[in-house]
């Protein structure tokens, strides 16, 4: 069951992000393809455990769902296909192997409440100063 490892890593990295901004999670939302080999309701139980005691707690998990979406080159366009089992377009019928979305697992946003108005970026010893 990968979705503990996924979910870990979601409370990890929302919580990172949200100490960084200074405010309290609030909503986290997934971007999880169709490709991406992800039981939706594994993620959730998963989640659920795994953010208690954390500055996660009270957030709320959203899920956005990315279709498979081919790229035909015969018919010069990308078409949603309901599932892998016959990678064809759906418009004219050739194969195609040119998968253009559907394997995504993202972070899409982190809603945090109590945040301070945004700030200017540290300086960074990479950069001149202005």
């Amino acid at each position: 069951m990968h979705e503990l490892s996924i979910a870990a890593r979601v409370v990890e990295e929302a919580g990172r992000i949200a100490a960084a901004a200074g405010g309290r999670p609030t909503r986290i939302t997934l971007r999880i393809g169709a490709l991406a080999g992800v039981h939706e309701p594994s993620l959730r139980a998963a989640y659920g455990m795994l953010r208690e005691g954390t500055p996660l707690a009270d957030a709320e998990l959203a899920v956005e769902a990315v279709p498979l979406r081919l790229w035909c080159g015969a018919c010069r366009a990308e078409h949603d296909v309901a599932g892998p089992v016959r990678l064809a377009c759906p418009a004219c019928g050739r194969p195609t192997g040119e998968i253009r979305a559907g394997r995504e697992l993202d972070i899409e946003s982190i809603t945090l409440e109590d945040a301070p108005a945004a700030s200017p970026l540290p300086h960074d010893a990479t950069r001149s100063p202005p």
